[in-house]
């Protein structure tokens, strides 16, 4: 029987028969509409006893705000720890529900974060944040955590200009004990913590939550390694929902994990006896030493029934004391689990395996190929997202079709992604030529070097990873690639700034940590055929690396070149878009639309300036530089990149060549150097100054006319 409600946001538990000498009685809360409808009660609160082993909550999701009694009591993690286990499943309910509400109506990362519902109020339950530290890899999963440690007011300016961040950070509450964004980093950065309690004396306890994916990495392995020869005690609890790549889906259908760690369920043995003999042995090896070490371990595997699953052996060899695999919504055992490792006086570092669905609760999540990981504003009943149409594609769109066309007449053209097959673009590619498509997990390190090793064999390996996610394997690109000269085609996704993802992801540095590569070739497009033309131009240079960056957003609507085949162009030359007099403008990338749109507006003024896309960073278009040079009294170069980007390279070459000693005015616009947070793209453009309107006052001024810069619209 289940409790029916008027209001399509009430909650429903759903009955399970069960021997009557397990039964045992909970309670179902309904809304005040619901109350109303069932039992004419006054108080605005139905109370119904059940007879049933364990009740599963059924949300009825609608577009209205639900009801969420329970959840309302708790501002803070510290009025979770009276709540029985009946009443943490009644808040894991309404806390599902309330991220699909919220989530619907910002967008966001969505089923990460139904995914670890349970755990999220398991783990407040059990512990004591701000002074215990839990630290969330990657961060996009921590909508919960947000809730519960008093943000819950805040949560409809998530993502947006000056509200909460998608991820943990630190100066946004205390209770994000490490910033994140990236993944696989905490492990180390709790074993960090860990070791520094230890030094100071302190007793606190320490938790990462790493997924599956996030596993892939080779850091994370490190930071076990390091944690089981420190033997500091720590928690790591490793959440496996199957789910690697991100987001978590080819064109097929969901994607073959390509690193799941789990393989077979095992009982539970986290008992104090059997940690207490395991400790028992660990005394005895530290005390006599030498052979001992056998003996103890052998004790040790005893003690345990050798029953666990066959993933755990490899964390046991790195140190980490397996618990698991473990049901991650089943609020009851979790909490358990959390309690008995925390009682223990000495248990070094603790590896919890949970098993997790992406997506929990949520029907449209569950049945959804790609768990609606990231969304934009949806429909709460259907999942039917509210997506903008645009008359163009995205950049990463027209990067994946051009790729294709290349690999239609080129066999030799292979596609690398870390993860991110969705995110690059190369599902597309991969559904079109699957044998020559790798996802290599989250692993960019690997997946440069792999790049490398297939270009030692004559293919043309093109290795598309985010700006801001190749920064992790940059000593690959340094060694294995560019020293050796070798031919692996750099896609740098997500250029520049990219909105409400923010300081995490922003690709400001590409530029910089690229074009100082000796042998690199280094590319920007100003538009959607121009990035056509570099893919071309890349698959065309097979004597050294190179390598092209384009941005987060949608193309301008330029005519792409036939079939979307395009043609390689001439290494290291530019093109002038607009003659003009006295100011020349050279853009590099996409901010070249920024800059024609200046050219406009200074027409009003009577101003009529030339507008040059430079194309390349490295080789410069010194002959290009040289024209506007001597042609000019005022020389602006504008990117979206960080400071010591193409406008060094620029300065540098002229300042080398005597260029700068006469008449000439040079100016250099790049992004401030500050990270700039989240928020709306326009809105981060206007901070960091590089509309159009801020490249047309710089111009203005420089020409001696101030105050009309000021009264620019």
């Amino acid at each position: 029987m289940a409790l029916q409600a008027s209001s399509p946001s009430m909650f429903r538990a759903a009955t399970v028969t069960a021997p009557a000498s397990c039964r045992r009685q909970f309670q179902v809360r309904a809304s005040p509409a619901a109350s109303a409808s069932s039992a004419g009660g006054g108080d605005g609160k139905v109370v119904m006893n059940k007879e049933q082993t364990k009740g599963a909550w059924k949300i009825e999701y609608s577009g209205e705000k639900p009801e969420t009694p329970l959840l309302d009591t708790i501002n803070y993690p510290v009025h979770m720890k009276n709540l029985s286990n009946t009443d943490l499943e009644q808040l894991s309910a309404e806390l599902r529900a309330e991220i699909v509400h919220t989530v619907s109506k910002t967008g966001g990362h969505l089923s990460s974060s139904l995914g670890v519902v349970e755990l999220s109020v398991a783990l407040h339950h059990v512990f004591d944040t701000p002074e215990d530290k839990i630290i969330w890899d990657v961060g996009h999963q921590a909508y919960p955590h947000k809730i519960l440690t008093g943000r819950r007011s805040r949560m409809h300016t998530i993502r947006k200009t000056s509200g909460l961040a998608g991820f943990p950070k630190r100066d946004e509450s205390a209770h994000d004990a490490f910033g994140a964004g990236h993944s696989s980093t905490s492990i180390s950065a709790a074993l960090g913590m860990a070791v520094g309690r230890d030094l100071l004396g302190k007793k606190n306890h320490v938790i990462s939550v790493i997924g599956d994916g996030a596993m892939t990495a080779g850091q994370a392995y490190e930071a076990m390694n390091n944690s089981g020869y420190l033997d500091s005690n720590m928690i790591v609890v490793l959440n496996d929902n199957k789910q690697v790549s991100l987001p978590t889906a080819t064109l097929d259908g969901p994607s073959k994990p390509v690193g799941a760690l789990s393989k077979a369920l095992t009982r539970l043995q986290s008992s104090t006896k059997f940690r207490r003999l395991r400790e028992a042995a660990k005394t005895v090896t530290k005390q006599i030493g030498g052979s001992t070490h056998e003996v103890a371990a052998k004790v040790d595997e005893y003690a345990r029934g050798m029953i666990s699953a066959s993933g755990s052996s490899l964390f046991e060899e790195l140190g980490l004391y397996y618990i698991g695999p473990v049901d991650g919504h089943n609020l009851e055992d979790l909490v358990t689990i959390f309690e008995k490792v925390k009682s223990m006086p000495a248990p070094g570092p603790v590896l919890v395996h949970i098993v997790t669905e992406k997506g929990k609760g949520y029907p449209p999540a569950e049945a959804a190929a790609d768990k609606m990981h990231g969304v934009v504003k949806f429909d709460p009943m259907t999942g039917k997202q509210f997506k903008t149409k645009s008359p163009t594609l995205s950049y990463t769109q027209y990067f994946a079709e051009s790729l294709i066309r290349e690999a239609e007449v080129d066999d030799k053209v292979v596609a690398i992604h870390a993860a991110m097959g969705g995110g690059t673009g190369l599902n597309h590619f991969q559904k079109r030529f699957p044998e020559r498509c790798f996802d290599v997990g989250i692993a960019e390190q690997h997946a440069v070097t792999f790049a490398a090793g297939l270009a030692t064999e004559g293919l043309k390996p093109f290795c598309a990873i985010y700006s801001s996610f190749l920064q992790r394997g940059y000593d690959q690109v340094v060694h294995d690639v560019d020293l050796q000269r070798l031919p692996v085609r750099f896609a740098l996704d997500r250029a520049g700034l990219v909105g409400a993802d923010g300081p995490t992801h922003c690709g400001a540095f590409d530029v910089t940590y690229m074009a100082c590569l000796p042998n690199m070739v280094v590319m920007a497009p100003a538009d959607e055929a121009e990035l056509m033309h570099m893919v071309a131009t890349a698959n065309a240079i097979d004597d050294r690396p190179s390598c092209f960056r384009f941005p987060r957003g949608n193309g301008i609507g330029a005519v792409l070149p036939l079939n979307n085949k395009g043609t390689a162009l001439q290494v290291g030359k530019g093109r002038v878009l607009v003659g003009g007099t006295r100011v020349a403008i050279l853009g590099y990338g996409t901010i070249v639309q920024a800059c024609l749109k200046a050219a406009e507006a200074l027409k009003e003024h009577d101003i009529f300036i030339t507008v040059a896309d430079a194309r390349f960073c490295k080789p410069l278009d010194t002959e290009l530089i040289r024209d506007l040079a001597a042609e000019h009294e005022i020389l602006i170069t504008a990117e979206e990149g960080s400071i010591g980007g193409f406008g060094s390279h620029v300065a540098h070459y002229l300042g080398l060549n005597g260029l700068l000693d006469g008449h000439l005015k040079l100016r250099s616009m790049f992004l401030p150097d500050r990270y700039i947070d989240h928020g709306a793209p326009e809105d981060q453009m206007e901070e960091a100054g590089l509309t159009p309107r801020h490249i047309a006052a710089t111009v203005l001024s420089l020409l001696g006319r101030p105050l009309e810069a000021l009264h620019l619209k």
